[in-house]
Parts: C-alpha cells; structure tokens; sequence
C-alpha cells in the first residue's frame, strides 16, 4: 500500500501570520495559538501526523508579507532537519530576490529543499512572467516539483486573475521536464481548466488542498480519467481535520487504486519515496 502523504503542510507559528488570516483560522480552531503550538514541535508534529493517519507531509515556507504573512525558509528548514517525516518546499517572492535561480540553487543544494511553492496570487504575477522563468529553468535542472497556487483566496491583498491555472499552459509546454503542480485545482472559478490541462499535459498534476472532499466528484465528474494526476494535500492549520478529510476521500465511489493514488501513491512518484 502506497503511503499517505499530505502535500499541503504550512509549518508556521500563528504569530507570523497577519490578523485576517488568524480570523478565517478561527472558523475551524477555536483557539490557534493553542492548536498550532502543541503541533509544531518535533514530537507534536509525528504524533499529530499519526494520528490522522498521515506517514508524511511537504511542509511550506512562505513569504508572502503583502497578504498572509511569513514564514521564512530557514524556520521550515529548521524543523524539517527536526522531523524525518517532513518534506521542505520553499518560497521565493519574485519581488524581494534578485537572482531567483541562485536562490533556488542554494536552498536546494545547500539546505536540502525537496522543492518549490510559488503564490501568484500573493506575490502579484502571472504564472507565465517572464520574470518567473529563470525559477522554472533552474527547477526543471535540479529536477525538483514546483507548485503554483491557483484560484481563489479570501485574504487582503490577493489578486485573483492572477490564479487562472491557464497561464501555466506556457510553462508546462515551455518545460516539458518540469513537474507542475495546480496548488487548490483552479478553486471556485477554474476547475475545468484545471482538470482539462492535467489531462493534457504530461508535467501537470491537480493538487486538491483546501477543497471539501465530499465535493470533489462535483467539481471533477470524470475524476478517475486522471488518477495519476491528483494530489492529497490539506492545507494545515486552515484545514486542521486532516483524517477526516482522508476518511471522506476513502468514501468516494471512485476505484480503490485510484483512492491510494490520490491520497499519497501519486505524490510518492513525484518525490522518489518508495
């Protein structure tokens, strides 16, 4: 049986995060500061992955200041070198480094990180900017995953256009050898695009954080034609029932191989965990 990997893992202390993003929390965690606390620590992290049934997670840096908040990639690092079952992604923000593919290449083969998190809607940039480019060449060298968050957001600041899951056409046809992940599969405008380009492009997969899993054969009726190209991801702490969200998915009327892929064999793949 393949593992269960969430792909979603946001590994950040409550405070580094602006008051807004605290207040949707609050719609699912009565008390956050408590909450994330008691998870992010070595040990509370393996427990509290455990006991949704979870074997291991990618956990996110963020630097997103306009918006949500940060989360730097050393914080993540640190706890990552902490915890064998956490897998590092980066963040880069286009607009706060000069030279992107460095960065990319130093968080990478100096630290270790498994790969990237891009956040267009955040950061105000469309996916295929010529500015990202450099970011997607290096990536496609170091052969590492790049997700790109795509579709709504309810946080101040965000700008929506720029989360069409269409603009990563280019990419994927201009890096054929990168593996691009759609992060929230177009959520709410986008869904048909996201699933037309993952049936269309070898490179892109349908990442489904942040969706309700119960409405994930609403959104995508012919879900199991693209088995191999969605992705389990949570988005802790916003989604904080992570084994409530796998029990649902197990639940689906869809094939139970095709339930494994999604819920880690498909991920396992695109990290090389055996």
């Amino acid at each position: 049986m393949a593992p269960v990997i969430d792909f979603h893992f946001h590994a950040g202390l409550y405070h580094e995060f602006h008051p807004w993003v605290l207040d949707w929390m609050r719609t699912e965690i009565e008390d956050p500061e408590t909450f994330v606390n008691s998870v992010l620590t070595p040990e509370g992290v393996v427990r509290y992955l455990r006991e949704n049934g979870v074997d291991c997670a990618v956990a996110l840096a963020e630097i997103s200041p306009i918006t949500t908040g940060v989360l730097s990639n050393e914080a993540v690092f640190e706890l990552c070198q902490q915890v064998d079952c956490l897998i590092p992604f980066c963040s880069i923000n286009p607009f706060l480094v000069a030279d992107l593919a460095g960065e990319l290449e130093r968080y990478v083969t100096e630290m270790g990180f498994r790969g990237l998190k891009l956040y267009p809607t955040y950061h105000h940039f469309y996916a295929n900017s010529n500015r990202i480019y450099p970011l997607y060449a290096k990536a496609q060298e170091l052969g590492i995953p790049v997700m790109v968050h795509t579709g709504s957001s309810i946080f101040k600041g965000a700008r929506l256009k720029y989360g069409d899951p269409l603009y990563m056409d280019d990419v994927a046809v201009d890096f054929p050898g990168l593996t691009l992940l759609m992060v929230h599969s177009g959520r709410g405008f986008w869904y048909d695009r996201a699933y037309f380009l993952a049936k269309l492009h070898a490179n892109m997969y349908m990442e489904i954080a942040g969706l309700p899993p119960q409405k994930l054969l609403d959104y995508f009726p012919e879900l199991e034609r693209v088995a191999d190209k969605v992705i389990f991801g949570s988005d802790w702490p916003g989604m904080p029932h992570i084994g409530r969200n796998i029990e649902i998915i197990r639940g689906l009327p869809l094939k139970d191989e095709t339930k494994e892929k999604i819920l880690g064999g498909n991920a396992a793949r695109i990290l090389g965990i055996e």
